[in-house]
């Protein structure tokens, strides 16, 4: 299930209507709002901020400084996609640009992207290139994740099976226009006709995932997914999810509610089967990798990891009923 298509609310229509969700990032907010003001050129832009309970100043920030923002506080922490869903009724823009706290627009950003989709009414939903602090091209342009080119990549075989599309595929320049399967919610201008028609996330994924399932139903309604490198997003990445205690599996950060996100992912579009083979194989890509931290350099700490996460994934599976419902 996607959320249920919109129309938009009565009043004069801008050209983009922004949608923040923020969380525990007060700090980050005058940055973000700086860029996209210096950044916004002709554009006119509707700003609506989702705050999901941040236990910083965030809202006072919000009121303060920036009154014009349309602010939704929300009592609880929804999760991303069900707070990006309740500014869905307030939207009035041709395209609605989500975009995260931590992600810093280029002055060029907006009119480029605005202007590419303008010119290709076929594509539903555009993404950027996106780098770190440091300059790092970080992966922007990505391919559906499947069980099996998942266990490749969790259990570092990339080089035995060199033809698997591995999610984060970071194998070319990153330099020219692409349709690809999603790209990262973190910047995400989708086109309004998509809004109407297939709406925007399934409230079933509290965090991770969202925007991956977004793209397959954006693609299986005739619009194309694509990558845009003519201009960059600074994107400093887990700001808000880090507070959510992370877990670490074969050397990265992998939380709870992305590994329930999986489950919930590979049980809707691949079905039981789809799900218990991801599963299965994700067991065996830590069964690997504990053996390889142990065998190599008897590295108890990523055996343990291992450990834990395939732990965490087996009773993910049962509190959730088999993927059928989320746990929160």
């Amino acid at each position: 299930m996607t959320m249920p298509p919109v129309s938009a609310p009565p009043g004069p229509q801008p050209d983009v209507s922004v949608i923040v969700v923020n969380y525990n990032t007060g700090h980050l907010l005058a940055r973000m709002f700086a860029a996209l003001e210096a950044g916004r050129g002709t554009l006119t832009l509707q700003i609506i901020v989702v705050d999901n309970a941040s236990r910083d100043n965030s809202v006072a920030v919000l009121r303060t400084q920036f009154p014009a923002a349309e602010l939704i506080v929300n009592a609880v922490n929804v999760g991303f996609g069900r707070a990006n869903n309740q500014a869905l009724v307030r939207v009035r823009g041709r395209y609605a640009l989500l975009i995260n706290t931590d992600a810093f627009v280029a002055p060029d950003t907006l009119p480029l992207t605005v202007a590419y989709m303008e010119k290709d009414p076929h594509c539903g939903v555009l993404g950027v290139k996106l780098v770190g602090s440091d300059g790092t091209l970080q992966p922007s342009c990505r391919y559906f994740p499947t069980p099996w080119n998942l266990f490749v990549s969790g259990a570092g075989l990339g080089r035995v099976f060199p033809h698997t599309r591995l999610v984060d595929d970071m194998a070319w320049d990153h330099a020219s226009v692409r349709a690809c399967d999603w790209v990262p919610g973190c910047y995400y201008l989708v086109r309004r006709a998509v809004i109407e028609r297939v709406g925007l996330f399934d409230p079933r994924y509290f965090l991770y995932y969202e925007e991956v399932d977004h793209c397959r139903a954006v693609r299986a309604a005739g619009w194309s997914v694509v990558y845009y490198p003519f201009t960059q997003v600074l994107h400093l990445g887990g700001e808000s999810a880090e507070t959510e205690g992370p877990v670490t599996a074969a050397g990265r950060q992998i939380s709870a509610l992305q590994i329930e996100s999986e489950l919930l992912y590979f049980r809707k579009h691949a079905g039981l089967l789809g799900l218990l083979a991801a599963v299965s194989l994700a067991m065996l890509a830590d069964a690997i990798n504990a053996a390889k931290g142990l065998l190599k350099r008897f590295d108890t700490v990523r055996a343990a990891a291992s450990i834990r996460h395939s732990w965490t994934m087996l009773t993910l599976l049962f509190k959730t009923r088999l993927a059928l419902r989320p746990t929160r």
